[in-house]
């Protein structure tokens, strides 16, 4: 069987895309999985922005431990072969789900952050910006962080439900999918829209798709390459690299 790292070494333009399920070795829970945030927590409640605007503290106070917690979490084996591999050349892009900042962790530089990113914050009333670090001494115990310039809310520059995605970065994950002769996905159940559908875009221009992930997704069918555990198969993957 033709290993992962033979299918990227044998293409000329991979990308990567990348979910939740690739952060739960750094001890991040995903969102769907079997220790997921939906077996405990209704995520949909905390990342609805109706519900943000009406009582931004839900948000903050469920958010302060797997959101404002980051800088307390470190890069896996996937981030960090992710990161091997650009630098090598063999990933041309990383296209995430993610809100963690671990890709950045690692040094890699060309993400595309779907869903937003909590690197910035924003006051609802003023439009005023806030770094992540200025943040976390307020929300990571869970308190509502309020401009200091106007009193307004702070929120996350996260893309909430009921928010659209910005329409730059979603062009650009489509550009780069379909320019691809290959996407790997890591860690995503494919089933969170528009995001799920960039895979398709490199398979509707002829390109292959290989998934590693622990639970089915809708693609499963048509990925050339598939297995579900990321640590194996970043293991050796690694070992597999010059």
């Amino acid at each position: 069987m033709t290993s992962l790292f033979d299918l990227i070494a044998s293409s000329s333009h991979a990308v990567v895309f990348t979910g939740a399920g690739i952060s739960t070795l750094s001890g991040i829970r995903d969102f769907r999985g079997k220790n997921g945030i939906y077996n405990d927590l209704d995520a949909d409640k905390i990342f609805s922005l109706d519900y943000f605007l009406t009582d931004p503290s839900f948000y903050y106070k469920h958010a302060a431990h797997f959101i404002y917690n980051l800088d307390d979490k470190q890069p896996n084996i996937v981030h960090n072969q992710i990161f091997r591999l650009e630098k090598a050349g063999l990933f041309k892009r990383v296209i995430t789900q993610n809100i963690d900042l671990l890709h950045q962790k690692t040094g890699s530089r060309n993400v595309l952050e779907l869903h937003g990113s909590p690197q910035t914050h924003t006051c609802l009333d003023c439009g005023m910006k806030y770094a992540f670090a200025d943040i976390v001494p307020i929300a990571g115990k869970g308190k509502v962080p309020k401009c200091e310039k106007c009193g307004g809310v702070v929120k996350p520059d996260i893309v909430f439900f009921g928010e659209q995605l910005d329409q730059a970065t979603i062009d650009a994950a489509l550009f780069e999918a379909g320019r691809a002769d290959l996407i790997v996905v890591l860690g995503s159940s494919l089933v969170v829209q528009p995001a799920a559908s960039v895979p398709l875009e490199t398979l509707r221009r002829g390109g292959k798709l290989a998934i590693v992930n622990d639970g089915p997704t809708p693609l499963d069918d048509r990925a050339a390459f598939r297995l579900s555990d990321l640590k194996s198969t970043f293991v050796a993957l690694r070992d597999q690299m010059p």
